[in-house]
């Protein structure tokens, strides 16, 4: 099949150009985000394969259904940014890669809350700059800390087994809990008491309508003074303005995150010589205990190829008429 590719960056064209040796699909890459602009981009009766930031609202598939495109392959698991109802209605398939590399994500977390707390980030540019002090760089032992873990899917069920092995006590909470995880000795609870106890808080949970702004100041106000919040989840789960007060008042300790709520017009771009118009995110850069990566949790060799051989099957089942094990129901009443 047709498959053309957006928002495609060369790792992308490398690894879908490698999985794609044995298949044979037909590959057209293109560098522009998916969007109402560039939807004439897209070549008719293909097959679109979007990111997390492209736009597949009602516009964008509206159009691609008037060019006969009614396949739309996920490079990501999460699919928040779809309008699954505007899908059904045009007769859009859509298709997921639900587990990529979960320990990708999973270390990066562990990454982000081992950097955030030992300062290493400023510790490495000072030695840089031949400033070899201490002052300012303390931080604590994560062992026998509580660590609550917000979401224990595929990553966070591995978020939880890392901080165990780092001998913190974790608490954990999800609508389903894991059996594997409480046989380990993780402790499952309501998500309030999760959020009040823990001196990190880790968020691994998708975006959903019940999740949306998660952190709120309602949330904060019950945590510790001095939380540590972590997010590789999705943006939106932090409500980011509520997280900035957090921080200024001293409440909230310390915030890693990998996603941004308004991420869209700033990640995956060298935008080094460009004024960051986004005031809030300019506001979250000033902080000398914010940590901020440009959603690359996901972003390992295994990852990626994994990422691309998923997509190319999925494509591969909807070309040949199978029923695809990674098909999203495009009915939020599904």
């Amino acid at each position: 099949m047709d498959i053309c590719v957006f928002s495609a960056k060369r790792y992308d064209r490398d690894a879908f150009t490698a999985a794609n040796a044995a298949i044979g699909h037909r590959l057209t890459f293109v560098d522009a985000r998916l969007e109402p602009a560039t939807l004439e981009l897209a070549a008719p009766n293909s097959v679109v394969c979007a990111f997390v930031n492209d736009d597949l609202g009602e516009e964008v598939l509206r159009g691609l259904a008037q060019r006969s495109v009614h396949h739309v392959a996920l490079r990501c698991a999460g699919y928040n940014h779809v309008d699954l109802d505007a899908a059904a209605r045009h007769g859009i398939t859509v298709v997921r890669v639900p587990a990529y590399s979960p320990n990708a994500v999973a270390e990066h977390t562990l990454a982000l809350i081992l950097s955030l707390n030992r300062h290493i980030p400023r510790a490495s540019n000072r030695v840089r700059d031949g400033n070899f002090a201490l002052d300012g760089l303390l931080g604590f032992d994560l062992a026998g800390k509580t660590a609550g873990v917000v979401g224990t899917g595929r990553i966070g069920a591995i978020v939880a087994r890392l901080l165990w092995h780092l001998r913190c006590h974790v608490v954990a909470y999800d609508p389903f809990p894991d059996p594997g995880l409480e046989q380990l000795g993780v402790r499952y609870a309501p998500l309030d008491e999760v959020l009040a106890t823990s001196d990190v808080v880790t968020l691994n949970c998708p975006l959903t309508d019940a999740t949306v702004h998660l952190i709120d100041p309602d949330a904060i106000a019950t945590m510790k003074r001095g939380v540590m919040i972590v997010n590789t989840g999705r943006g939106a789960l932090i409500d980011t303005s509520a997280v900035i007060d957090g921080l200024k008042r001293g409440h909230i300790g310390s915030l890693a995150l990998d996603v941004y709520e308004e991420e869209g017009p700033l990640f995956f771009e060298d935008r080094s010589d460009q004024i960051i118009l986004d005031d809030v995110f300019a506001r979250l850069l000033v902080f000398p205990n914010v940590l901020i990566t440009a959603h690359q949790g996901f972003f390992t060799r295994e990852a990626l190829d994994a990422i691309a051989a998923t997509t190319l099957q999925n494509v591969s089942d909807l070309d040949a008429g199978r029923a695809c094990e990674n098909a999203v129901a495009t009915s939020r009443g599904a």
